[in-house]
């Protein structure tokens, strides 16, 4: 049924943008007629290009997991309080992205701050090609403002990284391993009634992962505290897991490992994709060179201008 929808989705574009082209030629003719306006006649030429970009940027997204959910990760990078809030202004970007785009949004796992802010937060996106536009997130992000929590009013700059990865269904077969599999049970913190601290709900899956083809060892750990129900909490967990393990495999098989993991480097100067700056009202994506200066409407989740300049400049050929 998913590849019925997917061919349909293209015979359905196909025969409209075909139809809009129809109607663009003989709104050229009417035109000489003096049967529309010139406005008109932009309308429809501005109309038609609009639904010809999009096809072309969704022909962008080929690969098995473009069409996937996704599981963002956000971290805060050192700088306290500043770049904790930075991490949760993020946090609200991509709820609001989502919801612009109608998908699915649950918060896997919540830290929050002493003060402000949130130290790390998972959210599960899930939607049509939700990974395919949102792997353009992935790395540092950067943020230049006059911080409300300096009392000198000065110039501050703050980091956070944001990780990307598919989100695996049940079309995708990810082999784990049992006997390497471990658990333990904690009460969850935060809002939410007696229930949330009498209860241990939360879970952390702890996974002793060899990497088959380099040998080298690691420990995955996940931790879930989604809902109050246990049992969910730990379906969830494996699913993260298997997430990460179908990451882990692809970047092996499409031999892009290193690509990827530039995107992941250390918080700090020079390593950011993309700079947000407040007092000039900028931002601008250091890969692409795309900009803009409505700042507000990124932060509202307002990006897709600049997931399709990652795409069209980055796309697999």
């Amino acid at each position: 049924m998913r590849k019925i929808k997917e061919l349909q989705f293209w015979i359905n574009s196909y025969d409209e943008l075909e139809k809009q082209v129809e109607e663009l030629g003989l709104s050229f003719d009417f035109l000489k007629e003096g049967l529309v306006t010139e406005e008109e006649l932009d309308a429809q030429y501005a109309s038609t290009v609009e639904l010809i970009e999009k096809l072309e940027l969704r022909n962008m997204l080929r690969r098995e997991e473009d069409k996937l959910g996704v599981v963002l990760r956000i971290n805060s990078g050192a700088g306290g309080t500043e770049s904790q809030d930075w991490a949760q202004m993020l946090m609200r970007l991509y709820l609001r992205y989502a919801e612009r785009h109608g998908y699915k949004v649950s918060i896997a796992q919540l830290l929050e701050a002493d003060d402000a802010g949130i130290k790390s937060v998972t959210i599960n996106i899930e939607g049509d090609y939700a990974y395919g536009f949102l792997k353009s997130e992935n790395g540092v992000h950067r943020l230049v403002r006059v911080s409300p929590y300096n009392a000198q009013g000065k110039r501050m700059t703050s980091f956070a990284s944001v990780f990307v990865t598919p989100l695996v269904d049940d079309t995708i077969e990810v082999v784990v391993q049992p006997a390497l599999l471990s658990w333990d049970t904690f009460r969850s913190g935060g809002a939410g009634g007696q229930n949330v601290n009498k209860v241990e709900s939360g879970v952390r899956l702890r996974y002793q992962y060899t990497d088959p083809y380099t040998g080298e060892q690691e420990e995955i750990l996940i931790e879930n505290t989604e809902t109050r129900d246990q049992p969910k909490n730990k379906e969830n967990a494996m699913r993260h897991l298997r997430s990460i393990l179908y990451e882990k495999e692809l970047n092996h098989r499409l031999a892009e490992k290193a690509k990827v993991e530039a995107g992941k480097k250390k918080i700090e100067w020079g390593s950011q994709i993309r700079s947000y700056v407040f007092d000039d009202r900028r931002v601008k994506d250091h890969r692409t060179n795309h900009q803009t200066s409505d700042v507000n409407g990124v932060m509202d989740g307002d990006i897709d201008a600049f997931i399709k300049a990652y795409l069209m400049e980055f796309h697999d050929d």
